[in-house]
């Protein structure tokens, strides 16, 4: 689910809630109870506003790090295969000096 809907989903249940209020409030104190019972929705949303953000956050952080995780193996793969290439190439090049040499009879 993503903030969109679970946003939604808190601002139509407090709706609800609020007009469950609305209808069951007493005649004397009808605008005090709706105020009071509006301001203790509001921080229901609030609170579940601010749960959802952390949740989003914790995701993000792990994607974050596991794609940072991800790249330096990479990175590291790469650096090595490299290396590798590089030694190859440097030993390919000595033996084909060599041969050269003892072709020519040039040393060796």
């Amino acid at each position: 689910m993503n903030s969109k809907k679970i946003c939604g989903i808190l601002i139509a249940g407090a709706l609800l809630a609020t007009y469950g209020v609305v209808a069951q409030a007493s005649p004397g104190g009808f605008g005090q109870d709706v105020k009071q019972d509006a301001k203790t929705v509001g921080h229901g949303v609030a609170d579940g506003a601010r749960d959802v953000g952390h949740a989003t956050r914790r995701v993000a952080k792990k994607v974050g790090h596991g794609a940072k995780e991800a790249g330096v193996g990479i990175g590291h793969g790469a650096k090595k295969a490299g290396i590798a290439i590089g030694h190859g190439a440097k030993e390919g090049w000595e033996a084909t000096k060599d041969a050269t040499k003892k072709v020519f009879g040039k040393g060796g």
